[in-house]
């Protein structure tokens, strides 16, 4: 028998300039159990200069403008503070986000008030059988633009849903 939560998992996913160890953040999205969406782009340090053509072909975010838009990295992490509240927030891309996340509150010098961990963590064997299926149809359903940082939190969050209604018997068919 499973204990299931009373509400969805918080969730965060990070986009970034790059795939390796010199990449960081420039977009960070989170959406709570209540629906509530936070999402910022950041402006980068003067010595984060790694940038991926490749990683912005996928995310669609270009220096230009998170030179122009991008928020304060350190008002970045004090609004995240703020807005998440020592919630723990889970990450399905975890081995990623939670490095990134590191870099930007060390260089930043803030305390991370709450804690990043891997959704997978949270998620029942079932869940992993229908779990690509499930997200391909909430983001196709949805209409919602991929790979954008809260956009994707969303789709997680959605995906996550599904995949415990089916868990719990209450959804047959994709």
């Amino acid at each position: 028998m499973y204990i299931i939560a009373a509400s969805l998992p918080a969730i965060i996913d990070v986009e970034a300039s790059g795939f390796g160890i010199h990449s960081f953040p420039i977009e960070i999205g989170v959406v709570l159990p209540n629906g509530s969406r936070f999402c910022r782009l950041i402006k980068p340090f003067d010595d984060w200069i790694h940038w991926d053509d490749s990683a912005e072909q996928i995310h669609g975010i270009s220096q230009g403008v998170i030179q122009q838009r991008g928020i304060n990295p350190i008002d970045v992490c004090h609004e995240l503070n703020d807005f998440v509240g020592g919630q723990t927030l889970y990450s399905d891309a975890w081995v990623v986000d939670n490095p990134w996340l590191l870099k930007l509150f060390g260089k930043s010098k803030v305390n991370m008030a709450f804690r990043i961990s891997s959704l997978e963590l949270i998620m029942k064997e079932s869940q992993f059988n229908t779990w690509d299926k499930d997200k391909a149809f909430i983001a196709r359903r949805s209409g919602l633009k991929r790979h954008r940082a809260s956009t994707d939190a969303c789709i997680i969050q959605l995906t996550y849903e599904r995949s415990m209604q089916r868990m719990n018997g209450n959804l047959h068919s994709l």
